[in-house]
Parts: C-alpha cells; sequence; structure tokens
C-alpha cells in the first residue's frame, strides 16, 4: 500500500476521501484477516493522510469497521442478486443459485466473512457501535433469500408455510456450511452438498 502523502481533494471531494478509507481499511482486513490491523493510523498511512483527516468521516476505528462490514454485506448482496438473475426465470435455479453464490462469496473473501459475523455484533467497551446501527445488517441479502423462497412457494415447487421463518433456517445452513469448508478444509466434501443442504432446508419438491 502507499504511504506517499496524497494530493488534497478539490472542494465537493471529500466522499472520494471517505471511499479511499474505506477500501484501505478492507484492504487492511483482507491482508491480515484481523479487523484489529485496522487501526486509524493503518489507514491514514495506506491512504496518505494524517490520522486526523480520518475524523470527518469516522468517528474512530470501530465505524471504520462496521463501514466495511456494511460494504461487504452490499457485495454479498450484489453478487446474490446477479446470480439469480444469472439463473433465468424457474425459481428453483434462483434458489440454487443464490445459495452457490452465498458459499462463493465465503470462499472467496473469507476475512470479510468471518467479519460479517464476528465481533463487531458485540461491540467492546469504548465503540462507537450502537445496537442501532447492528439492527440492519445483512438485512439486503436476507430479503433476497426470503423472496427467492417465496417465488418457489408461489410456484408451487417450495412447500415451506412460513418463507421468512425458512429462509433463516437456509441461511443459517449455508452459514454453517461455509464455516465448515473453510476450517476443514481436507475433508471430502461431496460434490453435490449445496444441493443436499439447500432442497431440505428450502423445502423444495420436484
Amino acid at each position: 500500500m502507499s504511504t506517499a502523502p496524497r494530493a488534497r481533494n478539490r472542494r465537493g471531494e471529500g466522499g472520494l476521501l471517505r471511499a479511499e478509507i474505506l477500501a484501505a481499511a478492507t484492504g487492511l482486513l483482507d491482508a491480515s484477516g484481523d479487523p484489529r490491523a485496522v487501526t486509524l493510523r493503518a489507514v491514514a498511512r495506506a491512504v496518505g493522510i494524517a490520522a486526523p483527516s480520518i475524523y470527518p468521516h469516522f468517528l474512530d476505528q470501530s465505524a471504520i469497521v462496521l463501514a466495511v462490514v456494511r460494504q461487504a454485506y452490499a457485495e454479498l448482496a450484489d453478487l446474490i442478486g446477479s446470480a439469480m438473475d444469472r439463473a433465468g426465470e424457474d425459481p428453483r435455479h434462483r434458489l440454487h443459485a443464490l445459495c452457490a453464490a452465498y458459499l462463493d462469496f465465503a470462499h472467496r473473501h473469507p476475512e470479510r466473512y468471518r467479519l460479517l459475523f464476528g465481533g463487531v455484533r458485540i461491540p467492546g467497551p469504548g465503540s462507537g457501535i450502537t445496537p442501532e446501527d447492528l439492527l440492519d445488517l445483512g438485512a439486503g441479502a436476507l430479503r433476497l433469500v426470503v423472496e427467492g423462497m417465496t417465488a418457489c412457494v408461489t410456484a408451487g415447487c417450495c412447500t415451506s408455510t412460513d418463507p421468512a421463518a425458512d429462509a433463516i433456517a437456509l441461511w443459517l445452513g449455508l452459514h454453517g456450511l461455509a464455516h465448515q469448508r473453510a476450517i476443514v478444509t481436507s475433508f471430502p466434501w461431496p460434490a453435490d452438498i449445496t444441493r443436499r443442504l439447500a432442497v431440505p432446508l428450502s423445502h423444495l419438491v420436484a
């Protein structure tokens, strides 16, 4: 990462600096796998600014980490949505596509994925993160799972009587599989394990 001083943004370009700070924080997380590496000093060094220049954009380190989490959830939702669009009109294909996309994100971005469900949800003493900040984390991605499940019910290929609750169960199942794949890398996972997990949890029928 660059440590050279950066050129000052022109008036009205403060949003660009915020984006650079966020990109630097994400890069530090990806490189280290540890959110503690995302310090104000390290981020400032990566961007080429003085640490106090961060404060107009982020109150403290926890606010930067929370922004990284929000962006990662948005990336996950975009990946799921794009996969569903590419899958066509069949709701079963779309549901399987979203499951595959979820697991693909966890595999390709392990550090970010761990952060989504890690300590940011249990703020430490002095953290600037409030319970209200955590309420909507992941809501966009989960909404797509609910919509996918509901579409299957409407099409008659899913017997769920509570798509919202079953979408949460499917999400938890996918999270469990993603976690186990990450820590038990040598296990001979069945090639169709995603389908074996998704079909019963989503109550899909032939």
